[in-house]
């Protein structure tokens, strides 16, 4: 069986996923770029596998905004997102947190009617491997 290790920033959630991811969303919409603070979320879901809680699930805390079914999971100390199951036993593991590398390729962006309109207009961006030392 597959086993995915993941944490938060901090250090104080630790877990595991045991079994596949089905899909891996960059998603677009505005409640997720207000989640992030990015362009995008990165999303990897399973209707199979399962989470275990190694360290910290104490400091997880969860969000769904009323009204919607849009929810986050996130560490309490540091606010990193994490994994967390929606309805209907969903699974979706934000794929920043995980420590193993995971084989899927994005499957798909989706509401890119709410893209950022800077966000895909970076090519001509200059790019460093570190922080650049004017910061």
């Amino acid at each position: 069986m597959t086993e995915h290790a993941g944490s938060c920033l901090c250090g104080a959630a630790k877990f595991v996923v045991h079994g596949d991811f089905d899909s891996f969303y960059l998603c677009h919409c505005q409640r997720c770029q207000k989640d992030t603070g990015s362009a995008h979320g990165a999303n990897l879901f399973s209707q199979s596998a399962t989470l275990t809680w190694l360290a910290g699930a104490d400091q997880v805390t969860s969000f769904t905004l009323p009204g919607t079914r849009h929810s986050r999971s996130f560490c309490s100390r540091c606010g990193s997102a994490l994994p967390g199951v929606q309805s209907a036993g969903l699974l979706v593991v934000p794929a920043g947190c995980l420590d193993t590398p995971h084989p899927l390729w994005p499957t798909a962006h989706i509401f890119t009617s709410s893209k950022a309109a800077w966000d895909g207009q970076c090519d001509d961006v200059p790019a460093f491997e570190g922080l650049p030392t004017h910061v």
